[in-house]
């Protein structure tokens, strides 16, 4: 974000944009013109301050994502948006400006798991939307701004609707298996070492005994959730999650590896995708999550 405000009030700048607009048109070219006017000053008075940006709120940037993002153009969820602001949360970390990479660090960990609680089936979200965050500038951070906006964006085109529509209708089985996998696949990518297992088995361990925490947690949940792929489902990751707890207590890398191929392939995404359809949910694997177990 930026506390950089524009020379020129923008209600100010739009009005003298129509009149220019008008006074330049032919009598034929009016109607035109004044409907053209019309829209510039709708949108206008929907400017919303990127800090004032609420969980829910459907928009459109004023920008194409790239740089300093001051205002965004707030619309009704039911007109064709670009981003909708599925959380927020504030930056604690003390009085000096942290750092752009440190911010976005906190933003990529954080910004998930917002976003799982307002949409928490990504498979169900449409094609091309990703997260993104407005977060804090060394500039802003020093009149005390701290406040990072976690948004689901499409990266080409639009769509309509809003991305909580599904989760406001979810049962209760529903609800138990997507917070149960989203926990496991949050495990794994926040706890992933850019570093090779050699370099970095300690980091590889923790991630392993992280990943087994939540695949426990999931099948506790799992339990409670009737069908015949449920049941499937919940034995495969039983054995994996014990694959997971030997990887954790590798005692060396060679061993780590041993254990680590049939824990990674045992969350195969695609491996739920029964279960998924037995429970009434969404059944296309992601692209970017096909790509990863493909590999």
């Amino acid at each position: 974000m930026s506390i950089l405000k524009p020379h020129r009030p923008l209600r100010g700048i739009a009005a003298a944009v129509a009149l220019l607009a008008i006074g330049a048109a032919g009598c034929s070219d009016v109607s035109d013109a004044v409907d053209s006017a019309k829209d510039g000053a709708k949108k206008v008075a929907r400017q919303r301050s990127v800090f004032s940006l609420e969980t829910g709120d459907c928009y459109n940037p004023n920008t194409k994502g790239e740089g300093t993002e001051i205002l965004v153009e707030i619309v009704p969820c039911t007109e064709a948006h670009t981003g909708q602001a599925v959380g927020d949360f504030k930056i604690d970390e003390g009085s000096s400006y942290p750092g752009d990479d440190a911010v976005s660090a906190t933003a990529d960990k954080r910004c998930p798991v917002e976003a799982g609680k307002f949409a928490p089936d990504t498979w169900a979200l449409p094609k091309g939307v990703v997260l993104f965050y407005y977060t804090p500038t060394k500039e802003s951070w020093a009149t005390g701004d701290r406040a990072v906006s976690c948004s689901y964006t499409k990266e080409s085109g639009k769509f309509t609707g809003s991305l909580d529509a599904d989760a406001k209708s979810y049962k209760s089985g529903q609800s138990a298996y997507l917070k149960g996998s989203n926990a496991v696949y949050d495990a794994l990518w926040a706890n992933q070492s850019e570093k090779d297992v050699e370099e970095d088995l300690a980091a590889y361990k923790a991630q392993a005994k992280a990943v087994a925490a939540a695949l426990d947690a999931h099948l506790e949940g799992l339990k409670g959730i009737e069908g015949t792929e449920v049941g499937k489902l919940r034995a495969q990751l039983t054995k994996t999650a014990g694959h997971w707890k030997a990887a954790a207590n590798a005692a060396d890398a060679d061993a780590f590896y041993i254990a680590y191929d049939p824990a990674f392939t045992g969350i195969d995404p695609n491996k739920t995708v029964a279960a998924r359809k037995e429970l009434g949910l969404a059944t296309t694997v992601p692209a970017d999550e096909a790509e990863v177990w493909a590999a």
